[in-house]
């Protein structure tokens, strides 16, 4: 038949409440149902599918027992959170996921009020669930706070921290442990279920407090005993003895696919008495339900556009290669050559490219998981030690580890590298992804050397001059996404250090760029000879050291100076102004231009739009030049 829906019972449900008025033995249908309209939503936009096929009974089985969005549910990280959105008054917009105006891949607390904390980083979930368990507490409310957490995540130590911080506080909060990927569980199965049913159920606590009342009516010796005893035979039943000792109530593992399973445990978690916060260990498997995804190594966490039936993406072709490509190229060149190279990543072996030295070089690659702080500190001990480590760390997660940085990098002046991909706009992912602010946060720092790749050779000459670097720390950041098509030699030339070059001469204008904005500058120094107007343009290379030869040439023999980068206020322009204005350079006339991301998180949207709105594309520039020398633009004219 026609134009019969395909999911009777999800078209039924806007909200939470709605699923809330079904009966329990219908959730499993709508489930399936849930799983399908997010695979059929992803394969249209794009996006993090396998996390959220491996919540979807999760999902529907915490919206029917709490009351969300009086009840806070937070997602951590935000990519499992597709059907989250579905249930949540947010279907009829779905298959605007990570479009410009459309819905956030992430959770956000501008979209919906079911979004009560935005997170699109790791392992902030515990933390600010218990900030909201304390102010409720403060405020003399009744609500439930659930955070759900991956085991992922769980390698971040911001999520101990929490969680030592809620056992000590005894506030009432629950954290859901979604255990998927690499399970840190016995299997799960019909036995495990009913014990954690039992375990979660009101007639065990009571026991087990009568009995801890008993315990401490004992002498000590007989009282730490007893205590150690049960401890451990709940350890033995369901290795809960961690949890237990960061002072949580542990329930698990459940089967996070088995609504039966799940109901009943997530109500006794709800209806708990406990003084004390309450984990729930729920194991589920990642891209659940889609064999495509079930069958892929990384379980199609990030995914392009597909086809549902193949499971396909549509991966355009390019003759240029990935930015991310050519790093892990680079460096596998000059590993060969150097023994002494290890690289280092925060759980993203894939996301930064090496996934490809790890195969080349099992033992000189090092995954720390989501630990950004660790993974710094571990590269200086590594220094210390004459190894020469590359931590390649997107440029927002990088900002975890900035302490580090600081303090065990940069003070003891140690030669640590960092690959700083993600550098500038990233299209889909938004603010939460774009590398906004590192030339600004390490620009400042004494002895840094500070470099950005205009395009994919020039990042190979910047793996081998960092490779080169031996007495101070160094980084040089590169965008998201594809080079220019440029030739590539096996390996790169090592730069020499604060040393920019000129591309283009000219006599009116300076154009000077800083990373992958060069090719937009070219383009404007053509349409300004349309224009009668002669440019120059150089590549700035180094924000630090800067090349002030080429600064000083450039700031005496033009009347315009514009600088251009892909990043925030203070960075390479506050380097260049505070050269040009220490030494009278703009004492004279000068006019000095600097483009930078407007003061504003941007939004997703295609990396072209992003740069249009940030007024960082060759039509800017042009209009910059034409202001700065006074005379109207042919558009304003018409």
């Amino acid at each position: 038949m026609t134009g019969q829906s395909l999911t009777p019972l999800l078209d039924t449900v806007d909200v939470p409440s709605d699923i809330r008025r079904l009966r329990a033995d219908q959730l499993r249908q709508l489930a399936d149902e849930l799983r399908q309209e997010t695979i059929s939503a992803v394969s249209v936009t794009g996006g993090h599918l396998g996390a959220g096929l491996g919540v979807v009974e999760l999902t529907v089985a915490l919206h029917y027992v709490f009351d969300t969005p009086k009840d806070r549910l937070i997602w951590d990280v935000g990519h499992q959170a597709y059907p989250h959105k579905i249930v949540t008054g947010r279907r009829s917009r779905i298959r605007t996921l990570r479009q410009e105006g459309g819905l956030s891949g992430f959770t956000r607390r501008a979209e919906s009020e079911y979004d009560p904390f935005g997170a699109a980083h790791s392992s902030t979930s515990i933390s600010a669930g218990l900030g909201m368990a304390v102010a409720r507490d403060l405020a003399g409310g009744n609500n439930n706070v659930i955070a759900v957490i991956g085991d992922g995540a769980m390698s971040a130590g911001m999520a101990y921290e929490a969680m030592n911080n809620a056992g000590a506080l005894r506030s009432r909060l629950i954290v859901v442990l979604n255990d998927n990927d690499m399970s840190i569980a016995p299997p799960v199965g019909a036995l495990s279920g009913h014990l954690s049913r039992l375990l979660s159920g009101r007639p065990y606590v009571t026991l087990r407090n009568l009995g801890r009342t008993f315990a401490e009516s004992l002498p000590k010796p007989l009282e730490m005993a007893a205590r150690r005893a049960e401890e451990f035979a709940r350890g033995f039943v369901a290795g809960g003895t961690l949890f237990d000792e960061l002072g949580f109530y542990y329930v698990g593992p459940v089967d996070g696919h088995n609504l039966e399973h799940l109901l009943p445990v997530l109500k006794n978690a709800r209806d708990s008495d406990l003084d004390k916060p309450i984990l729930v260990h729920v194991v589920t498997k990642k891209g659940k339900g889609y064999p495509p995804a079930e069958a892929s190594d990384d379980k199609y966490h990030g995914v392009v556009k597909f086809d549902v039936v193949t499971g396909k993406q549509s991966k355009p072709a390019t003759n240029a290669p990935q930015y991310t490509a050519v790093f892990a190229k680079a460096l596998i060149a000059e590993a060969e050559a150097d023994k002494k190279i290890v690289a280092i990543t925060a759980a993203m072996p894939s996301g930064t490219g090496l996934d490809k030295f790890a195969e080349r070089f099992p033992r000189r690659h090092f995954d720390v998981g989501i630990a950004e702080q660790h993974g710094v500190t571990f590269a200086a001990g590594l220094a210390c030690e004459g190894f020469k480590p590359f931590a390649a760390i997107y440029s927002t997660f990088l900002q975890r580890g900035y302490d580090q940085v600081v303090h065990d990098v940069a003070i003891q002046n140690l030669p640590v590298r960092f690959a700083i991909d993600r550098a500038g706009l990233v299209g889909a992912d938004g603010a939460t992804h774009a590398g906004s602010f590192d030339v600004a946060y390490l620009g400042c720092l004494p002895n840094f050397v500070v470099m950005a790749a205009a395009d994919e050779l020039e990042l190979m000459h910047m793996v081998a001059t960092a490779a080169q670097i031996d007495d101070r720390p160094s980084a040089f950041r590169y965008p998201r996404g594809e080079g220019v098509g440029i030739e590539l030699p096996v390996r790169g030339t090592p730069l020499e250090i604060g040393k920019g070059r000129i591309l283009r001469e000219g006599t009116k204008i300076a154009i000077l760029s800083f990373g992958t904005r060069l090719g937009e500058c070219l383009v404007a120094a053509e349409d300004l000879a349309a224009k009668g107007l002669s440019a120059t343009v150089a590549d700035a290379r180094f924000a630090k050291p800067l090349d002030t030869d080429l600064i000083r040439r450039l700031a005496r023999e033009h009347e315009v100076l514009i600088t251009i980068e892909e990043g925030s206020v203070g960075g390479f322009a506050s380097q260049v102004l505070q050269y040009l204005a220490s030494n009278g350079l703009l004492d004279h006339g000068l006019k000095v231009r600097p483009m930078i991301l407007p003061d504003r998180f941007i939004d997703h949207a295609a990396p072209a739009k992003q740069y249009e709105q940030a007024g960082l594309n060759a039509p800017a520039i042009v209009a910059t030049v034409v202001a700065a020398l006074g005379q109207q633009t042919e558009r304003a004219r018409g």
